[in-house]
């Protein structure tokens, strides 16, 4: 199992596929770099694709920290350097795309290319309305009946309605397995009070914000304001996928990033 050890002692598991240009992929509040299976093999045709389980979910340390999304973007950061990535392009899904904010405000010489996919600028009342609804139920119901309703948030109806048996055989595995309320929910609280917006109109790099226009956990709205606030940022908002677009429609997805990534097209 790959891994490297944090400054602090604790272990981040990292997957590497392809070759060429590093190209970092941060996953959502679920933290599993297997949310990315539908990009691995497209993306790793042109790329050194490298993955990793956020601290406090899948095969990385269980550490009962406070998080933040600092903490992840520092533990992102610490990937890079033990793998002797300078620079790389960057995919962020969701809180993904809320570390690479942090990281291109903070440190913009390690980032190339990046792409914010389904992100969000700071917690309005429809978001905090949202996440605080999840943890409270993750608090009172736990972590079983917050998995089973995470589907709810993240993909459309109709994908629900023709995967429900996938969807019910895998549930246990979601996270990782080994679920954790108390991590789970400060994960949670660290999103609540995430805000780089005034960062935003400073981030120097070429960048794509792709947004879905029938995302219910993070509207399309919070990437049109990123793309208005970026200089020079490219807005692609696909019209069906939900917030996991990326799985419900990985060749749509697939084609628009790697439009951006590689420079072979134009993202529209």
């Amino acid at each position: 199992m790959p891994s490297i050890t944090l400054p602090d002692g604790d272990t981040l598991y990292y997957e590497e596929h392809g070759q060429g240009r590093p190209l970092v992929m941060v996953a959502g509040l679920g933290g599993i770099g297997a949310y990315w299976a539908p990009q691995v093999a497209p993306f790793a045709e042109h790329f050194r694709v490298i993955l990793h389980d956020h601290r406090g979910t899948g095969q990385s340390s269980r550490s009962q920290i406070t998080y933040s999304v600092e903490q992840m973007a520092a533990d992102t950061l610490a990937l890079m350097d033990a793998l002797g990535i300078e620079q790389a392009d960057f995919v962020g899904h969701s809180t993904g795309a809320s570390v690479a904010q942090v990281i291109a405000a903070e440190h913009p010489n390690r980032l190339g290319r990046i792409i914010l996919a389904s992100g969000w600028t700071k917690a309005d009342g429809f978001f905090r309305r949202c996440f605080e609804t999840r943890k409270q139920l993750l608090l009172t119901a736990g972590a079983e009946a917050y998995i089973k309703a995470t589907p709810l948030f993240l993909n459309p109806s109709w994908w629900i309605r023709d995967n429900i048996d996938t969807i019910e055989r895998g549930e246990s595995g979601i996270y990782g397995g080994n679920h954790d309320v108390g991590i789970m929910a400060s994960r949670i609280d660290a999103l609540l009070v995430f805000d780089r917006t005034a960062d935003l109109p400073s981030i120097p790099h070429e960048v794509l914000v792709m947004g879905v226009a029938n995302d219910h956990l993070t509207p399309a709205y919070f990437s049109e304001e990123m793309a208005a606030l970026i200089p020079g940022a490219k807005l692609s908002i696909m019209t069906d996928g939900g917030h996991a677009a990326s799985q419900v429609l990985p060749d749509e997805f697939n084609a628009i990033a790697l439009a951006f990534l590689t420079g072979e097209g134009e993202a529209a």
